[in-house]
């Protein structure tokens, strides 16, 4: 896989007269790894579904390497983008080999079967994703984390050279939260990535689009960006920034609020 150039191009979403994202712009190079970050409704999911060409832009444009991505033939697009979305969109009466393998669907021509280098790629990508032991279970009995990670292991078969994820760490546990993201950062594929981790977003992240209310507030390298100051505007929180000392990467602290007695409260007399 090689990475695609994506470049979103004053971008506004609408869904009747509701704004989802105004005038959004975006850059992610070949190869990075591009976070999108910001509270709920912010319009991290609605940017990505423009992307993986679900919601049409109102206004501007969505390019990948330069071509505009709502006027490519949908085989193509297939080839080039890949998605992993939080809906998995039902259940899937198939092993989770026979859904992996469905990754494989737009480099096939109608009724071919899996050629040998198709079954090295399935098996690479559940192998990727710690999903070896899983490859002949139902899919439609496994857990949430489970079918995650099986979902992440379709979209890497795919091949694709822009994978676009919705909250891929959401149901997994810390150690495969880290192994999903350590194999995005090893791809050679651009990735464009919505987390809701702060401190996952600034270590496996080349630079993070901060967004709130449909808007890009902020963007730019983590260590640029996650600041104090903008996580209280942005996420109306206490919090401290420092630099971790083993991995360089900037550490989010967030801060309890404490409670506030407006009157101090008297002992009872009559109780001792």
């Amino acid at each position: 896989m090689t990475g695609t150039e994506l470049v979103v191009d004053g971008v506004t979403l609408t869904a009747g007269a509701h704004r989802l994202v105004e005038d959004v712009s975006l850059t992610a190079r070949s190869g990075e790894v591009i976070g999108l970050v910001g509270p709920n409704g912010s319009g991290k999911s609605s940017l990505l579904r423009a992307v993986y060409r679900v919601l049409r832009p109102a206004t501007g444009q969505i390019g990948v390497d330069g071509t505009d991505a709502w006027s490519l033939p949908a085989r193509r697009l297939a080839r080039t983008v890949a998605a992993v979305v939080q809906e998995s969109g039902g259940e899937f009466d198939l092993t989770v080999l026979e859904v992996v393998a469905m990754g494989r669907t737009p480099h096939k021509r109608l009724l071919d079967g899996d050629t040998p280098e198709d079954a090295d790629l399935i098996r690479s990508a559940l192998a990727a994703v710690d999903g070896t032991d899983l490859a002949h279970r139902p899919f439609d009995r496994l857990s949430g984390g489970e079918r995650q990670r099986v979902l992440i292991a379709r979209a890497l078969a795919q091949q694709p050279s822009l994978l676009v994820l919705d909250e891929p760490t959401n149901h997994l546990d810390i150690r495969h939260q880290l192994e999903v993201l350590g194999t995005l950062r090893r791809l050679s594929a651009t990735v464009l990535v919505a987390l809701h981790d702060l401190n996952l977003a600034a270590y496996y992240c080349d630079r993070l689009y901060v967004l709130c209310d449909g808007k890009v507030t902020a963007s730019g390298p983590p260590a640029d960006i996650l600041t104090p100051r903008l996580l209280a505007e942005v996420y109306d929180v206490t919090s401290e920034v420092t630099i971790h000392p083993r991995t360089g990467a900037p550490q989010v602290t967030f801060l309890p609020q404490t409670p506030h007695l407006t009157t101090p409260v008297e002992a009872d007399p009559s109780s001792s």
